[in-house]
């Protein structure tokens, strides 16, 4: 197993939600999702690429301790997303019935302009999905794992990414690789740029604290090369760049 890398325990981020396809036979989990809203879910468009019979897709929240599902009403992917640059890499999920907050679910905080995102520290990744970077199998318990935010210039430099980082991304994991998302998130093989080898399309949340103890969602994951790699860590979508 990789270090660092342990189930979560129940309600610890309750504004996680398991999205779910129940036409896809191995495994209905396909992404991870955030509760922004009583009705509104925020995810990743990659997720979305092939999808069909969308209002049949289930979302589950309070997913370490079940406690409601909903479903589908309307996806709305942004309008400027690329497949194959996977820029403006985020959607937003209407759902079929507003969702009641209890302990096990409660509403992410997504920065405005005010927060200094990559002044925060205290970072975590939390995601379904294999826990060894070689395995194909899923776990049915959340995971979650520390990491760091990391410089964009450095990520965005000739040995690590080499200009392909924009002003919506975040960089987050460690230089020396490692922890990934690819071990706390279900994976499917993709192209993460049109320069790039395939790489793992992971479902992760990325958030880290504030001074003052509160935990904010600042990135969905996005895509990297490889898995937990050395100079090429994952890519996320910033939430505070689509705050509006």
């Amino acid at each position: 197993h990789i270090v660092g890398v342990t189930g979560a325990q129940p309600g610890a981020w309750p504004w996680i939600v398991s999205i779910q396809d129940p036409w896809r036979a191995d495994m209905r989990h396909i992404c991870g999702g955030l509760l922004i809203s009583s009705q509104r879910g925020l995810t990743a468009a990659h997720c979305f690429v092939k999808a069909r019979h969308i209002t049949t897709w289930r979302v589950v929240f309070g997913a370490t301790h079940l406690a409601q599902v909903c479903y589908v009403k309307r996806l709305m992917l942004h309008k400027h997303y690329s497949t194959g640059t996977e820029r403006n890499d985020t959607a937003l999920l209407e759902l079929d019935q507003p969702v009641q907050c209890s302990d096990y679910v409660q509403l992410a905080c997504v920065p405005d302009t005010s927060l200094r995102v990559l002044e925060l520290t205290n970072c975590y990744i939390s995601g379904w999905g294999s826990t060894t970077a070689r395995s194909g199998g899923p776990t049915d318990v959340l995971q979650e794992a520390k990491v760091c935010l990391l410089n964009s210039h450095l990520c965005n430099s000739s040995r690590w990414y080499h200009g392909e980082i924009h002003s919506h991304n975040l960089c987050a994991g460690y230089p020396q690789g490692g922890i990934d998302t690819c071990q706390v998130g279900a994976c499917s093989k993709s192209s993460p740029s049109s320069t790039g080898s395939p790489g793992l399309l992971c479902n992760c949340r990325l958030m880290c604290q504030d001074n003052a103890g509160y935990f904010w969602l600042v990135g969905v994951t996005s895509w990297r090369k490889g898995c937990a790699r050395a100079q090429q860590p994952r890519v996320y979508t910033s939430t505070q760049h689509f705050y509006n």
